[in-house]
C-alpha cells in the first residue's frame, strides 16, 4: 500500500473532505489516513483554507447536492478551487459533478469538464452496485501500481460522458456493465473516479496513496 509523502516541511498534505450529507465520510477519512493524509471534514468554506488537496465525495443525485453545497457556502469556493486547477479527487457524484449537467435532474454542474452525466446504457441492472473491473486507457500515477482488470467497488445508475476532441483525452479508465462508461477522469491536477476507493480494499487504498503523493508532490 502506498505510504504518503509529506507535504511540506515533514508535514502530512492536509485533505479537506467535503461533508455535504452525501458521502460515507467516516471511510473516507479513515482511508485517507491510513495512506499518511492529514484530514479536514469540511462543512464550510473556512475549512478549505488551509487544505493542500480537496476530496469531494458523495452518492445520490446532481441537483440536491448542488443545493446543499450552495446552502453551506461551499459551491463558490470549490469553483474556485477547481477554477484555479488545485489537486482534487472527486469520488462517484462528486465525479459526476465536474461535468456540466445531468440527465437524472437537469441539473447545472461545475462544467469544469465538458459533457453531460447521461444513464448508463444496456446495463443488466440498475442501479451497477458491486465489483467491476476497471480498463486503463493511458497512464497516471493515480493508478500506479495497478493494471487493467483491477476489481473495484461501484454504486451507481449514471456516469458522466466526456464531449469527444480534446475533452475525451481527460478519460482515465472505463468499465463494462453492459455498455462502457467513464469510470476515472483526469484534466490537469483535476481527477474523478466513478468507484468507491474507500470501499474498494487494498487497491482502494493504493489509488488513495497515489493521490496524496501526486497531489504531495505538485
Amino acid at each position: 500500500m502506498s505510504r504518503a509523502r509529506p507535504g511540506r516541511a515533514g508535514a502530512a498534505l492536509r485533505v479537506a473532505v467535503v461533508d455535504y450529507g452525501a458521502g460515507n465520510l467516516v471511510s473516507i477519512e479513515q482511508a485517507l489516513t491510513a495512506v499518511g493524509a492529514s484530514v479536514t471534514v469540511a462543512r464550510r468554506a473556512d475549512a478549505l483554507d488551509s487544505a493542500q488537496a480537496l476530496v469531494v465525495p458523495g452518492v445520490g443525485a446532481a441537483r440536491p447536492a448542488m443545493r446543499r453545497l450552495e446552502r453551506q457556502g461551499l459551491l463558490d469556493p470549490i469553483e474556485a478551487w477547481l477554477r484555479a486547477d488545485r489537486p482534487f479527487l472527486g469520488i462517484c457524484l462528486g465525479l459526476q459533478l465536474l461535468f456540466e449537467t445531468s440527465d437524472e435532474d437537469g441539473a447545472e454542474m461545475f462544467g469544469v469538464i465538458p459533457g453531460r452525466v447521461e444513464q448508463l446504457q444496456d446495463a443488466p441492472t440498475l442501479p451497477h452496485i458491486g465489483w467491476n473491473q476497471i480498463d486503463l486507457v493511458r497512464p497516471h500515477p493515480l493508478f500506479d501500481g495497478l493494471a487493467s482488470g483491477t476489481d473495484l467497488y461501484f454504486v451507481h445508475s449514471f456516469a458522466g460522458a466526456p464531449t469527444t476532441g480534446e475533452h475525451g483525452a481527460a478519460v482515465l479508465a472505463t468499465t463494462t456493465h453492459g455498455g462502457t462508461f467513464v469510470s476515472a477522469v483526469a484534466s490537469g491536477k483535476l481527477l474523478g473516479v466513478q468507484f468507491h476507493p474507500e470501499r474498494s480494499g487494498a487497491d482502494g487504498l493504493r489509488i488513495l496513496g497515489n493521490f496524496v503523493l501526486w497531489a504531495g508532490a505538485r
